[in-house]
């Protein structure tokens, strides 16, 4: 099973990077996380977001992304 592909933009406005990525890490230990711009910069702007596994999820802050992107972390078997 490939593990999680988490992705974070390190630009975002709504997100802080020392914060997001070790809730990311604890959340999903088997998670790659990939830090850098997504090139997303509209919702970028307005949004924290967090790219899990192919979707782009949005939310008011980091902790809300975080509460929307569970549904698409794949569980291990």
């Amino acid at each position: 099973m490939m593990a999680n592909d988490i992705r974070v933009c390190d630009k975002c406005k709504h997100m802080k990077m020392k914060t997001i990525v070790p809730k990311l890490q604890k959340l999903v230990p088997d998670a790659e996380i990939k830090v850098g711009c997504k090139s997303y910069c509209g919702p970028c702007a307005r949004y924290a977001f967090i790219f899990v596994n192919g979707r782009y999820v949005k939310a008011a802050t980091e902790d809300e992304a975080i509460e929307k992107a569970l549904p698409f972390i794949k569980k291990k078997k």
